[in-house]
């Protein structure tokens, strides 16, 4: 079991991935997902019909293949590893089954320009070609980081505008729909020109109530709801029939 060549593999891809810096990227789903897969494929390995991808080739190819690399260059480095002599073909499918399989995405297009830039630039300064591969990775899963912290940042601010349009759409008094103002638990519509209040209670029911205007503290109490939902339902429908002079 010591020389299992898997346990090394297995242990080389956990050291890799403790040594992000981001204890964010350490926890985050996705990439322990595709650590948990990286070891069952290890484990599998001699199961697999891939017959001339034994020792660190797998490794080095599955470290490429969410990279843009040119696959030529790869072959050629692959081939002074220890194996079978490998084709373009080889190369290219092994790659193409590690995406369908789902250890790894494919590259991203809009990072293609860069990480060829970054290739060729450590090529020219002779660095050799498993440092390239490892830089290259890195640089995929911080920019996939860096983006992702950047869509959840953009989807956070829009929808602190979208909050902050549907309040001043209430306050102007426009029909809107439901609209938190000072509580996160009391909301307000508007619909037909009338407007409504919702609050939850101690006991998670919502109680929905007509009020004049947002300043009217006590309101008409409609009726208590177990959802939100509920409530809106009956607004829906009242808004549009006659009512008694408030």
């Amino acid at each position: 079991m010591p020389n299992d060549e898997r346990l090394h593999i297995i242990r080389s891809l956990v050291f890799d991935y403790a040594k992000s810096p981001s204890l964010r990227h350490i926890r985050d789903p996705h990439f322990v997902d595709k650590l948990a897969k990286d070891i069952l494929r290890a484990v599998d390995r001699g199961q697999s019909p891939w017959q001339k991808w034994e020792g660190p080739r797998e490794a080095v190819l599955q470290a490429a293949a969410r990279t843009w690399i040119p696959i030529d260059d790869l072959r050629d480095y692959l081939n002074t590893l220890s194996g079978p002599q490998l084709t373009m073909t080889d190369v290219a499918q092994r790659m193409g089954a590690m995406h369908e399989e789902g250890y790894d995405p494919y590259p991203d297009e809009d990072m293609k320009e860069h990480c060829l830039a970054l290739y060729e630039r450590e090529r020219s300064a002779g660095t050799e070609m498993v440092a390239i591969v490892r830089l290259l990775q890195e640089f995929v899963q911080d920019e996939t980081e860096r983006r992702r912290r950047e869509h959840a940042e953009n989807y956070k601010n829009a929808r602190e505008a979208e909050r902050e349009a549907l309040r001043e759409r209430l306050i102007s008094g426009a029909d809107c729909k439901w609209t938190a103002l000072r509580k996160p638990d009391e909301m307000y519509c508007r619909m037909n020109g009338r407007l409504y209040r919702v609050s939850r209670d101690n006991d998670k029911r919502w109680s929905l109530c007509r009020v004049v205007s947002l300043d009217d503290a006590k309101g008409s109490l409609i009726g208590r709801y177990a959802a939100r939902g509920d409530a809106s339902k009956v607004v829906a429908d009242m808004a549009y029939q006659p009512e008694p002079r408030w």
